[in-house]
Parts: structure tokens; sequence; C-alpha cells
């Protein structure tokens, strides 16, 4: 039972850290081209950036899982979930086209493995059981933030607020780092 004893805290933060993770997911695959445009960069270059940012995502996935096997998910994802904080937030500032590309690609390889991590995480803290029914449900919660980050985005850009797009999402980064971290040192497994 996900909620038996003190479970219930322990699920409550993986159900918040995916929330945070696929609001950031989601919300920055979607605007990622119009925020940078909103920076100075040209069409095709930001256009450019979501190719680079998924490439980033297929390395991210092979790296991470190689971390996580190494260092465990949780500290990965924790890690992760930082690293991509500091990447969305640099975003922020118009630098030279090949820095952003760095940046991009770099954003991409945390961003979409942190999130990964969590499904690892909460499946090697749950009991065999109920572990099915943990993942799902963390990935049902997180679903929600799949919808909140392209609204929260569209609000920002609809209220010519695009420039807080990059804080609000390394904010929702930040945030799922404090979840997952917490859980990870609430876990006795």
């Amino acid at each position: 039972n996900l909620f038996r004893g003190g479970e219930w805290t322990q699920t409550l933060l993986y159900w918040l850290a995916s929330f945070g993770g696929l609001l950031l997911v989601y919300g920055v695959a979607t605007w990622l081209p119009t925020l940078m445009r909103a920076e100075g960069y040209e069409l095709a270059s930001a256009l450019y950036f979501v190719v680079v940012f998924n490439l980033g995502g297929i390395v991210g996935m092979l790296v991470a899982g190689w971390a996580a096997d190494r260092f465990g998910a949780p500290r990965i994802s924790a890690l992760w979930f930082a690293l991509t904080a500091a990447g969305v937030f640099l975003l922020s500032v118009h630098m030279p086209m090949s820095v952003t590309m760095v940046v991009v690609f770099l954003t991409g390889v945390f961003l979409n493995s942190a999130q990964t991590m969590i499904y690892a995480t909460v499946s090697i803290r749950s009991d065999a059981g109920d572990r099915a029914t943990a993942v799902g449900w963390t990935s049902g919660m997180g679903r929600f933030g799949a919808v909140f980050g392209p609204w929260l985005g569209g609000q920002l850009l609809a209220a010519n607020h695009g420039d807080w797009g990059f804080t609000a999402f390394a904010v929702a980064g930040l945030s799922s780092m404090i979840f997952i971290g917490i859980a990870a040192l609430r876990g006795g497994r």
C-alpha cells in the first residue's frame, strides 16, 4: 500500500517530483523555440535548438542509466535536476551560438533522464508487491505537470512575460531536485 504508515509522505514526494519533472520536460519541449526567439535568436536557430535538445536527451538516457547503476538513481535524479535547472536558467542569457548549443545539448542530457530516474528511484524504493502501482501512480501524477508545463509557458507568453519562462522552468527543476532529494534521504531501501 502506497499510504500505509509513513509511506504516504514518501509517495507524495515522488508525485511532486514527477509533477515538476514532467512540467519541465513538456514545458521546455513545447516552448523552447518560442522562448529562444524571445531571447533574440533567429527562427532557424531556435528550431535547431529543439533537435540538439532531443539529441541530448538520447545521450542523457544512456549516461544516466550507467550513472544510476554506479551511484544510485536517487542521487543521479537529484543531481540531474539541479544541473537541468542551471541549464534552463542559463538559456535566459543570450550567449554566443556555440556556447548556447552546448548548454541546450547538456540541458537535454540532464532534463529527460532526470525524470526517468524518478521512476527508477520509485521502483527500487518500493516493495515488490507495490512496485508497479507505485511507478504507475508516480507517472500518472506527473502527467498533471505535463499538462501544466505547456499551459504555464503559454500563459507567461500571452501576458508578455516570456522572459520569466526559463526562470519558471528552472524553479520546477529545483523543486523536483528538492522533492526527490528528501524522498531519497527518507527512503530506507
